[in-house]
């Protein structure tokens, strides 16, 4: 458990720093543009390479060491944060370096979270895992919630370039913090003498690499295909990004058109300014997660121990996220907004740590890595192909008939995913 907490520790600062910088530069482009061309080519920069890069993420989890490979991109998003910070403060910035950037940071997350997700089991016993994942839902809500809200004050305060060097400052704390967690070296890292051999001489042969590379990604797509439960939240999880994640992309483009103008006395604040609204707006959804991730610590263990549970959990979470994405559309009162908002945070935490904890627990322990990053791979590729089709619609019809659209089209995934939970569970192995 201590080994979890650390983990679990600087976690938290690197997704409260970048969660805080992500928030700052897509209002930027919000506010500068306003229209959804621009959302989508910050979608395409800032999601497609973590979707790329993660088929190398993925078997490099199972291949390599998996702290090394949670730390390094860490460092190497701070320092291209830096760049972009002292570029801002020098007034070179420009649309064209921030969506560099962002292809950066998102190609470091397709190291990173497949290593992340799959040190998990590595340090926590399975019978934890559930519970674990449901901490690290409710830790990555109230960073979403801390975010925004810190955010919104620097906005207000402080110029961009200041605001970037927060993420460089938690990245620092959060290395530091799982740099001092201890495994035996067999953990997260094949140190076989066969596997040290074979890294040597993939080091030095980029064509060996790739090849090796799809080798993993086929082993793995023919693994999951083959696991009802594993293919059911792999493809539910692509699909929903696809379908329903692609829209919820637009909220804040929803948010400057749709609620231009419009105040909402909250009593302990007035929701004025575009920065407030759009705060409000990412707050909701995070507060959402934050309860969803608190219910599902607390209940969880106990009403979902079977993997049958889990993917009805997982199955109802997308029904409720499907229905939620619709009433974002319909709705045009800020309050019912906002509330509806939050529902959709709740759904989507119901969702995650079940779909986390049945790839955890059916996938072998040398094939976690490659379904992880299967999973990393389709799903973030899912959103920018949604995005490519509901980003310019934005732009020509009525964005709340995204929405709808969106919302209607995620109910059938739900509905995919019941259908599979009811195949039965394989032996591992």
């Amino acid at each position: 458990m201590r080994r979890a907490a650390l983990l679990l520790t600087g976690q938290a600062f690197s997704l409260l720093g970048s969660s805080v910088v992500q928030f700052a530069i897509w209002w930027w482009i919000v506010l500068q543009t306003r229209t959804g061309s621009a959302m989508l080519l910050a979608t395409l920069f800032g999601v497609l390479p973590q979707s790329l890069v993660s088929i190398f993420g993925g078997p490099m989890a199972d291949r390599y060491n998996r702290k090394v490979l949670i730390i390094l991109p860490d460092l190497i998003i701070a320092g291209v944060t830096v760049l972009l910070s002292i570029s801002f403060a020098l007034d070179w910035a420009s649309l064209s370096l921030i969506f560099v950037v962002l292809l950066i940071r998102s190609a470091g997350g397709g190291i990173q979270q497949p290593a992340v997700q799959s040190f998990i089991p590595d340090v926590v016993p399975e019978s934890k895992l559930l519970r674990i994942n449901a901490v690290y839902g409710v830790i990555d809500s109230a960073n979403r919630i801390a975010a925004p809200a810190l955010a919104a004050v620097l906005v207000n305060l402080v110029p961009l370039w200041a605001i970037l060097l927060v993420d460089v400052t938690t990245a620092v704390i959060g290395v530091s913090f799982v740099a001092m967690i201890c495994v035996p070296r067999a953990a997260g890292w094949n140190s076989t003498v066969e596997a040290q051999g074979s890294a040597a001489t993939e080091a030095t042969n980029p064509i060996a690499v790739l090849q090796r590379t799809f080798a993993d990604l086929k082993v793995g797509l023919q693994y999951a295909m083959r696991h009802a439960h594993i293919k059911g939240v792999i493809l539910g999880d692509a699909l929903t990004c696809f379908v329903a994640v692609a829209p919820m992309n637009l909220t804040l483009l929803l948010m400057t058109r749709e609620f231009d103008g419009i105040d909402l006395n909250l009593g302990f604040i007035n929701l004025t300014t575009a920065s407030d609204k759009l705060a409000a707006n990412e707050l909701g959804m995070s507060v959402g997660m934050l309860l969803g991730g608190a219910v599902m610590s607390a209940i969880g263990p106990k009403l979902l121990r079977k993997s049958v549970a889990q993917m009805y959990a997982v199955a109802f979470g997308i029904a409720i996220v499907g229905i939620t994405v619709i009433g974002l559309g319909v709705v045009r009162n800020l309050l019912v907004y906002l509330i509806v908002d939050v529902l959709n945070g709740v759904a989507s935490a119901v969702c995650v740590g079940p779909m986390r904890t049945v790839m955890q627990t059916e996938s072998d322990e040398s094939m976690v890595g490659r379904v992880f990053g299967l999973d990393t791979m389709l799903s973030t590729l899912g959103m920018p192909l949604g995005m490519l089709i509901f980003a310019p619609l934005a732009d020509v019809i009525p964005i709340a008939w995204v929405f709808i659209a969106g919302g209607l089209l995620t109910l059938p995934v739900a509905w995919y995913v019941l259908a599979l939970s009811r195949k039965g569970v394989p032996q591992r192995g």
